[in-house]
């Protein structure tokens, strides 16, 4: 996939809005999994930011945004994926159970394996 073609899903609204409610769902079964206690998060637009810092994605938006759009570019990937069928639920669940004591990180690792499985897609 070109850069022109992620930054649209980045850039897409529609997408940020599904994705937010979808990260965090699969952070609270994450979270669940690993404490063994239903439990509900919200991730903060700060560990979305620093996880697009941290994963490279930042690198892919426009240098002067705020920390509410980068939340939404990182929602937008990860539910593209999810919608693309290239990341299936539990597998993104896994990926952040494995850094979950490290919400950042955890974001993170999914972001970038979203970026690689978009790219191959």
């Amino acid at each position: 996939m070109d850069r022109i073609r992620l930054k649209l899903i980045l850039q897409d609204k529609n997408l940020a809005r599904l994705g937010d409610a979808y990260i965090n769902f699969i952070f609270s079964l994450a979270i669940t999994e690993v404490e063994h206690v239903p439990t509900g998060t919200k991730v903060s637009d700060r560990v979305l930011a620093n996880a697009a810092k941290r994963s490279g994605l930042r690198e892919l938006l426009p240098n002067r945004v705020s920390r509410g759009s980068i939340a939404n570019a990182v929602e937008a990937i990860i539910v593209y994926v999810w919608l693309k069928k290239l990341i299936i639920l539990e597998e993104a669940v896994n990926i952040l159970k494995a850094s979950s004591r490290d919400p950042s990180q955890a974001i993170s690792n999914l972001i970038y394996e979203a970026i690689n499985r978009i790219e191959i897609e």
